[in-house]
């Protein structure tokens, strides 16, 4: 089984070896490609993953190239995890919006938006040389903003699922309160990607008890704790929304902070320095500990329970992914890409059927899913308009004036990303 990764030089790229060398038996791979254009990176990250591999008597080999072609090449998987402009764009996705008060944040709002405006032709190009050179390969992105891209893929007839680790970390967050194995808990978890509620969490499976209640009147002031968010709005719910809803449900609380510290792409930006110099070392042949500040967690479990289902080798019966709705959520068009549990074999993802949604969940579901569809028109497209449109449509702006400079400032900070700029 031959697996590549673009984007393969990121700092991420341990964690995802090291579960790939943990979970071999999962996900039997045979062959391992690392692609990035930057080689520098590629050779610190590649010599790292090789050192990962030995240690645990990984026998797959890894191989690292600034060639795409080459690299998906006979590729039965693609794993997207790449970031156009580096975290000096993302930087400014973060700062930018804050001229005007409304939130910066590299996925949602007018950061998430730019980020798209930059990262689907990018996106659409590498799936596209995928599919000429491979055509049965599975497309798996973990590029942000995972919805807005994976519905591009999609929408281009790509073999492609949407994959993000929030649902794998409350999994399993929620079964360390419960004192039970991680692979025991299902989650009825729905929404967009990074807009989502866990709405139940069932011990066994889709048909199992629903401890949700119990979880919440025993460890509610926890969980609160780590979105953030308080713990009453926890018990009014009686949901547990993404940490992402936070931006949401405080935005101006969350602007004054974000106003008042470094940007995450800063503490990120420095983060990255240490571990490249850490990669560097010889002798170092593990995950460093620091990692695990850079974010991503679980993301390697994920990803090969994705990958192993996909390809037919075992993997979780159920999974949370990005896909299409189709019907599935019936106030939302049947392309739309939505995040919610599916059944994952061979054949793709075919989404678990939801409950009807309180109009609490749906109204915002809805209203994000028409600025994802505005958003990826002004990213196939472009043109000032449309990016204006996409910005007016979004609930973290919404405003004339607002959607009017953040305009001028989304095409001003990315005009060398923007063909049409």
């Amino acid at each position: 089984m031959k697996l590549t990764v673009v984007g393969g030089g990121s700092t991420y790229t341990p964690e995802l070896i090291d579960g790939f060398a943990r979970l071999r038996d999962t996900l039997p791979i045979s062959e391992l490609v690392l692609v990035d254009p930057a080689a520098d990176r590629l050779e610190l990250v590649g010599g790292l993953a090789r050192r990962i591999f030995a240690k645990q008597g990984h026998p797959g080999t890894i191989t690292t190239t600034g060639d795409l072609d080459a690299g998906v090449a006979d590729a039965d998987a693609v794993l997207l995890q790449l970031r156009v402009g580096g975290q000096a764009a993302r930087n400014q996705d973060e700062t930018w919006p804050l001229t005007c008060g409304c939130v910066g944040q590299e996925t949602t709002g007018a950061g998430g938006l730019a980020k798209a405006l930059r990262t689907v032709p990018v996106v659409l190009d590498i799936a596209e040389r995928v599919r000429r050179t491979n055509p049965n390969a599975w497309i798996i992105d973990f590029t942000n903003p995972v919805g807005i891209v994976t519905r591009a893929l999609l929408d281009a007839g790509h073999k492609a699922v949407g994959l993000c680790n929030v649902a794998i970390g409350f999994q399993r967050r929620f079964a360390e309160h419960l004192g039970v194995e991680p692979g025991r808990i299902h989650l009825d978890h729905v929404g967009l990607n990074h807009l989502t509620w866990e709405t139940g969490v069932r011990i066994g499976g889709p048909e199992g008890e629903d401890v949700l209640p119990k979880l919440l009147a025993e460890h509610g002031e926890a969980i609160a704790g780590t979105l953030s968010l308080p713990r009453a709005l926890l018990d009014r719910l009686g949901t547990v929304p993404s940490y992402y809803l936070r931006y949401f449900y405080a935005h101006d609380e969350v602007v004054r902070e974000l106003r008042t510290k470094p940007s995450r792409a800063a503490e990120v930006a420095a983060m990255e320095r240490e571990l490249l110099e850490m990669y560097g070392d010889p002798a170092l042949d593990e995950k460093p500990a620091l990692l695990a500040k850079r974010g991503g967690a679980f993301y390697s479990e994920a990803a090969v329970d994705l990958a192993a289902a996909l390809l037919g080798g075992g993997g979780s019966p159920y999974q949370v992914v990005n896909t299409l709705n189709r019907g599935t959520l019936p106030f939302l068009p049947d392309d739309a890409v939505i995040e919610v549990q599916a059944a994952v074999d061979a054949e793709g993802p075919r989404p678990l059927a939801v409950p009807k949604l309180d109009p609490l969940y749906a109204g915002l579901i809805a209203n994000v899913t028409a600025y994802e569809q505005l958003a990826l028109d002004a990213a196939l497209r472009g043109g000032r308009d449309r990016v204006f449109t996409a910005l007016l449509a979004h609930p973290l702006v919404g405003q004339v004036e607002y959607a009017e400079k953040l305009t001028d400032e989304l095409v001003a900070h990315n005009r060398e990303h923007l063909a049409w700029a």
